[in-house]
């Protein structure tokens, strides 16, 4: 039953020692259950809080910021309860606090998301024909710097349109299994060629990972969309460092519409920076349409990246992790049946 849970539960024994993980905590914590039984409870999850408060008698710690042993940073609901009819024996929940934060979407933000889109079609329909005359107009103007400042804003006020008008294309995505290390080889050629130049670039990927369900362009656009954002968010740092990251986690599903049929997500691509990260104020907001941290920025990049993402049956998830802090954008996606 425990391993059923959606949650992370710890089952610790009279002496303060694990006894049990289900998989909902080897996914959160990264460890497998046998390493982790037989160890204290502080030396794989130090509980949040003063020591005093635990008395016994059950103690939460909500919406909380907790370290591992191994140093992952991670902001949790923390509830720790007795067992019942079980003296001494105790039970740790961890559930992730402000999921907002982390997932792309949640169902009040998707009403926002399909606003958006309407938005989207319509600016597209009655911005973008009158800005063909505009630069119809200021070409008969002939050759000269305020024709070509007219032209030239034009084209970019035309180019933020084009990006608009992605959010309103409903069409399923035709998807397909794929080996997904060219793609991301190709992603990293194009940042390296240009946009990324000069910035350190580190690949650590799981070898063994199995095709994924994905279209192909798409993951693509995906990809050098996040490089784009790291590469931003990186342009203060003395050591620039992007690093790109994959593995094949279990347990980890979403729901696939309203009949709660839930779908595996294992295949796991991280694009990581060692930037500052979001400013605190637009974290619980960084998936939605014109929000954006960086003062260039037109807040449109990860607004299409999680589109896209759920296009494709998957997820994307913000989260600030590691010793030192870095931040990492999660892709979660389907495996390709085999």
């Amino acid at each position: 039953m425990l391993a059923a849970l959606p949650v992370a539960v710890l089952v610790i024994d009279p002496d303060d020692r694990i006894a049990h993980a289900n998989a909902g905590a080897e996914q959160m914590l990264n460890l497998s259950e046998r390493l982790m039984v037989g160890q204290p409870l502080d030396a794989i999850l130090p509980p949040p809080g003063a020591g005093g408060a635990r008395d016994g008698f059950g103690f939460a710690a909500f919406d909380t910021e907790i370290t591992t042993a191994r140093g992952v940073r991670m902001r949790v609901d923390f509830v720790e309860a007795g067992v019942p009819d079980y003296p001494g024996w105790r039970t740790v929940t961890l559930h992730t606090a402000a999921s907002s934060r982390r997932l792309g979407r949640s169902g009040d933000q998707s009403s926002g998301a399909r606003a958006a889109v309407g938005a989207a079609a319509m600016l597209a329909h009655e911005i973008k024909n009158p800005l063909s005359g505009i630069r119809g107009a200021a070409q008969l103007m002939g050759a000269g710097e305020l024709t070509q400042l007219i032209t030239t804003e034009v084209d970019r006020i035309a180019g933020l349109i084009d990006r608009m008008q992605e959010f309103g294309d409903t069409r399923p995505l035709p998807l397909a299994s794929e080996n997904i290390y060219p793609l991301l080889a190709h992603a990293r050629r194009v940042a390296q060629a240009g946009f990324a130049r000069g910035v350190r670039i580190e690949e650590r990927y799981d070898p063994s990972l199995p095709p994924a369900l994905i279209n192909r362009d798409a993951l693509t656009q995906i990809i050098i969309n996040l490089l784009k954002n790291a590469r931003a968010a990186v342009c203060a740092e003395r050591a620039a460092l992007i690093t790109i990251t994959t593995a094949y986690r279990h347990g980890i599903t979403r729901s696939s519409g309203p009949d709660g049929r839930r779908v595996p997500l294992p295949i796991e691509i991280c694009v990581i920076d060692n930037g500052p990260g979001a400013p605190a104020d637009i974290v619980e907001h960084l998936f939605d349409p014109f929000v954006s941290g960086n003062p260039e920025g037109q807040g449109l990049g990860l607004p299409l990246v999680d589109k896209l993402m759920r296009d494709m049956g998957g997820i994307v998830q913000y989260a600030r992790e590691g010793e030192p802090v870095s931040t990492v954008l999660r892709l979660l996606l389907p495996r390709a049946a085999t």
